[in-house]
């Protein structure tokens, strides 16, 4: 049986010495997931809900968060699971993606975390697999303190999109790159793609005060003329 969790056993200490192997606590790292009518959904990290009018109706609600409440690595997930989401959160289907569904959220862009099937075709959201002739709009966001997201700038001009995505097409992988840590921790920047699809393409980008890299699929540098489309 496939499980959603991966475990890492600790061995605690009493006072008087080595508890017995049968009283050992277990921390779980949860991935990511939602379980609904019987299928076991997975986060996109790599996407966001466009627009609220893709929303088609709510399905359901969150029954019980699993993230901090289990400690047993063999507990079977149910319908209404979620890792990270709190009891009582909304789930609805989304129009044209019979195999996608989005959670209400307060910390993801446009208010919404997107979760597709298992049982679906393979991941689709990488940018390698954008369709980068249907981009329309380009948003750009600062993760700043309290983990709210700033949004930075908006493009729409197609040339100006054109010019942007380049940069990306264009970086160089450098998977031995270290970022400079003199001025502090790099900055973070989210990018968001929008092709008119429900979903659009998030990327992440760093910046350390002298480099901007992400990761497509080794560390990449980008070049710093792309520092002409973010705000002084």
């Amino acid at each position: 049986m496939r499980k959603l969790l991966s475990v890492c056993l600790l061995l605690m200490l009493s006072l008087t010495g080595c508890r017995s192997p049968l009283h050992q606590d277990t921390v779980i790292d949860w991935v990511d997931f939602v379980k609904w009518n019987g299928v076991e959904y997975d986060g996109i990290f790599n996407g966001v809900l466009a627009d609220k009018r893709f929303l088609d109706k709510k399905i359901g609600e969150v029954k019980f968060q699993v993230a901090d409440h289990v400690s047993d690595p063999e507990y079977k997930t149910k319908d209404g699971d979620a890792a990270f989401h709190e009891k009582g959160t909304p789930i609805y289907s989304i129009k044209g993606e019979p195999n996608i569904i989005a959670l209400k959220s307060s910390d993801s862009i446009n208010g919404y975390s997107v979760y597709y099937s298992r049982e679906s075709k393979k991941y689709r959201w990488l940018f390698q697999d954008m369709p980068v002739e249907k981009v329309n709009k380009i948003e750009i966001y600062q993760l700043k303190p309290a983990n709210t997201k700033g949004r930075l700038t908006e493009l729409n001009n197609s040339v100006q999109i054109s010019h942007f995505i380049q940069f990306f097409k264009n970086s160089k992988e450098s998977p031995n790159f270290e970022p400079n840590t003199e001025k502090g921790d790099p900055l973070f920047y989210q990018v968001v793609f929008y092709t008119g699809e429900a979903i659009a393409c998030l990327q992440n980008l760093q910046y350390d005060g002298y480099t901007y890299y992400w990761f497509p699929n080794e560390t990449a540098i980008i070049s710093n003329d792309i520092q002409a489309f973010f705000p002084n």
